[in-house]
């Protein structure tokens, strides 16, 4: 069960609770359109790489929704946030920058956070998205 130390705090609460919607719904993007770059990549390698991170986007995104459930009471309904590229190249490219940027949001939610548990899900988030960063940049250098 997490908690919030200080339910007085309402104010870094209601912080916290934004971006973990908005971090659910970048798993959410994401998962959709590892999909898709799975579909376009040309050889088995590449989809079974892009498949692992899919499974690992598919994580984070059941622990993110539970966290939210217990902070607020409710299910987030998840919205897509950005619009795949429909070019193996260029979602390659998509994605490395994307999974940069998670590493450095998921960090700051790390930070924000009181709860234990909810910095140690969004801490290890942050280094299984350097990871798919890394991947994605592997991808992109094979041609």
């Amino acid at each position: 069960m997490y908690y919030i130390s200080n339910p007085l705090d309402f104010r870094n609460n209601q912080e916290l609770i934004m971006d973990i919607s908005k971090a659910i719904d970048g798993e959410y993007s994401a998962i959709n359109c590892y999909k898709k770059l799975q579909q376009l990549a040309p050889n088995e390698k590449a989809r079974n790489v892009i498949k692992e991170i899919r499974q690992d986007e598919k994580r984070h995104f059941k622990s993110f929704n539970s966290i939210y459930t217990q902070l607020t009471g409710q299910s987030h309904s998840p919205q897509l946030n950005n619009q795949c590229p429909n070019s193996y190249k260029s979602g390659l490219d998509f994605s490395f920058n994307d999974e940069q940027h998670s590493v450095d949001f998921y960090l700051e939610i790390a930070d924000k956070a009181v709860d234990p548990y909810i910095k140690e899900q969004f801490n290890r988030a942050a280094k299984d998205e350097q990871n798919h960063a890394v991947w994605f940049l592997y991808l992109m250098n094979r041609g």
